[in-house]
C-alpha cells in the first residue's frame, strides 16, 4: 500500500470514528427524552412531592416521551375554528355515520335504555357523541397520550398550564387504573376512548357501569354510553327539554346583528320573549320565559337561523363551539329517524 492510499485510509477511519462519535452523542441526548427541560424536571419533582411518585420512574417514562410537532399544528387549525358550518357538517353528517349510528343503538339498546333511564339522556344523543367523536369506537386516535399530552405541557406555551393539569391528571389515572402510561392513544389532544374523555374528565365522569371494577372506556361499550350519559347528567341536562329549533328573521323588523350570535359555548341568558320583540319567527317549542342562545349557520347560498336551549349549551360543555354542538345534535336526529324506519 502506498504513503497516499495508507493516509487516505486513516482519514476515512478518522472520519468514520469521528462520525460515530457525532451520532453516539446524539443519539445520547435523545435518550434524555424531555428530562433536560427545566420544566420537566419541576413537573416530575411535583409529582413525587405532591402524589407519592418515584422520581425515577417518572425519569424513565419521560426519556421515552416523544415530542410531535404535527400536535402543535393540529392544534391551530381544528375543524370548528377553521371551517363555515355547511363544510362541517359534511364531516359528520354522512350516510354512513347515521346507519352506523342505528346499528350501533340497536347492538346496545339494552344498555342505552338503561343509561337514558338512570340518566335522563337521549339514547340517540349519547350514539351521536360516541358518533361523532370516535366513529362508534373505530377511531379513537393514533397518538400515545403522554406524547400529545407532553408536547402540548412543554411545548404549546399558549396552553401549557392547562395541558400540565391534564398530563398530572393522566399520571394519576395511570396509577388508579393500572396501566403502562405508554400503551393508551388517543387524539392529538389527548383524549381518550369511544366518547374522547380528556384525563380530568375522565377522573370525573367516567364510570364502571357494568360494576366488573373497572372504568373502561376504550373497548368496554357499557362503560363507555354510561360515562357519557354521566357526563351529560352532571353538567345539567334536561330531561325531555329541546335542544334546539330552526327559526326564521323577520330581516325587516330585527333588531339581531352577528354580535348577538353564539360561536363558542354561551350560557342561554336572553328570553325567547326578548328574542321574539328582535324579530325571530317560526315553531318555537319551549315557553317565552325559556333561555335561549341566537345561532348562526352559514350554508353555501344564505344563513341559517336557530335558537339554543340550555341542553344545546350541554352539549358544548363537551366540545366549546356551536358548529360542533350543532353536529351532534342533527346527527342525533337522523340517527332516531333511520332506527326508527328500521
Amino acid at each position: 500500500m502506498s504513503f497516499k492510499q495508507i493516509k487516505y485510509t486513516i482519514g476515512i477511519v478518522i472520519l468514520s470514528l469521528s462520525l460515530f462519535s457525532f451520532i453516539s452523542s446524539f443519539a445520547a441526548s435523545s435518550n434524555a427524552g424531555l428530562n433536560n427541560i427545566p420544566d420537566v424536571q419541576k413537573f416530575i419533582k411535583e409529582m413525587v412531592n405532591e402524589h407519592g411518585f418515584n422520581q425515577k420512574e417518572l425519569e424513565s417514562l419521560f426519556q421515552q416521551v416523544k415530542i410531535k410537532q404535527k400536535i402543535i399544528d393540529a392544534m391551530n387549525r381544528p375543524a370548528e375554528k377553521s371551517k363555515p358550518w355547511y363544510e362541517y357538517r359534511k364531516i359528520f353528517l354522512t350516510e354512513k355515520r347515521i346507519k352506523q349510528g342505528a346499528k350501533f343503538w340497536q347492538e346496545n339498546i339494552d344498555i342505552l335504555n338503561y343509561a337514558e333511564k338512570t340518566y335522563g339522556v337521549p339514547a340517540e344523543i349519547i350514539v351521536a357523541i360516541i358518533g361523532v367523536e370516535t366513529f362508534y369506537g373505530r377511531m379513537q386516535g393514533t397518538y400515545r397520550v403522554m406524547d400529545a399530552l407532553s408536547t402540548l405541557a412543554f411545548k404549546y406555551p399558549k396552553r401549557s398550564k392547562f395541558f400540565r393539569g391534564e398530563l398530572k391528571h393522566f399520571l394519576i389515572m395511570s396509577q388508579d387504573q393500572k396501566f403502562d402510561p405508554l400503551s393508551k392513544k388517543g387524539s392529538y389532544a389527548g383524549a381518550m376512548g369511544m366518547g374522547q374523555f380528556i384525563p380530568s374528565s375522565f377522573q370525573s365522569y367516567a364510570i364502571d357501569f357494568d360494576g366488573d371494577g373497572e372504568k373502561n372506556i376504550w373497548n368496554n361499550n357499557v362503560d363507555a354510553i354510561g360515562s357519557v350519559a354521566n357526563y351529560f347528567k352532571r353538567h345539567g341536562w334536561k330531561k325531555g327539554q329541546p335542544v334546539a329549533d330552526k327559526v326564521k328573521l323577520d330581516k325587516v323588523a330585527t333588531t339581531l346583528t352577528k354580535k348577538d350570535s353564539c360561536r363558542r359555548s354561551c350560557k342561554p341568558k336572553k328570553t325567547i320573549a326578548a328574542f321574539k320583540q328582535q324579530g325571530i319567527e317560526g315553531k318555537i317549542r319551549p315557553g317565552d320565559e325559556t333561555a335561549a342562545i341566537f345561532l348562526r349557520l352559514k350554508q353555501k347560498n344564505n344563513i341559517e337561523y336557530w335558537l339554543g336551549y340550555k341542553n344545546f349549551y350541554v352539549i358544548s360543555r363537551y366540545n366549546h363551539s356551536t358548529l360542533y354542538s350543532m353536529a351532534v345534535y342533527q346527527l342525533s336526529q337522523e340517527i332516531k329517524k333511520t332506527y326508527f324506519k328500521k
